[in-house]
């Protein structure tokens, strides 16, 4: 007798995932992390951005550029140095790092919409893009137990300096940061958390 594993599958991981974490028998972060994996990680359609995606942030990085000149920003470090480079993490981490790293854009992009209408109107687009992005990465990222332990490594150093950035970069600089390093975050980033273990 075959069974048929095509239909009516879910409801039954459902009604078991319930049952299970009612009596205890399976952490609740990893039940959520396994039925995520399953069910609410679609992460995978980021591998690569549509034309018209990747033309609206070619026109939004050009306004950028041309509201940085205008600024005159002197900067002498890199925010995202040439070493930055995801795959030099264990692939479990690379979604934390992404998720820093548009976390840290969608902030200094937002600021400068609202500094600067001009911006606003080019950057509308994108940002919601980058929210929509950001959400589905989320999903896909298992929560962390408190008394676990912390992140080290090449991971702990990122999140790191993307935690103080603001604090310790100007906001002319953090834009400048952000915006060069706007395509290298869609196009090899973020393709590389998408790929998953492709990604080496």
């Amino acid at each position: 007798m075959k069974l048929d594993m095509t239909g009516g599958c879910t409801p039954v991981l459902v009604l078991m995932a319930a049952v299970l974490t009612v009596t205890g028998a399976v952490p609740v972060a990893r039940l959520r992390g396994a039925l995520l994996d399953a069910r609410g990680c679609h992460i995978a359609q980021f591998k690569s951005l549509s034309p018209q995606e990747l033309q609206a942030f070619k026109r939004a990085k050009d306004a950028l550029e041309e509201s940085l000149l205008l600024k005159d920003c002197r900067c002498h470090s890199r925010l995202f140095p040439r070493t930055w480079d995801l795959r030099q993490l264990q692939v479990r981490e690379r979604p934390m790092a992404l998720e820093a790293e548009l976390a840290l854009t969608l902030k200094v992009l937002e600021a400068a919409a609202d500094t600067d209408p001009a911006l606003g109107d080019v950057l509308d687009q994108p940002l919601h893009t980058l929210h929509h992005i950001l959400s589905q990465l989320r999903a896909c990222i298992q929560p962390q137990p408190t008394a676990g332990p912390r992140t080290r490594g090449h991971l702990h150093h990122w999140l790191h300096r993307l935690q103080e950035a603001p604090e310790k970069e100007s906001p002319g600089c953090l834009e400048a940061s952000v915006t060069f390093n706007l395509f290298r975050l869609l196009t090899r980033d973020l393709n590389c958390v998408a790929s998953g273990d492709l990604c080496v």
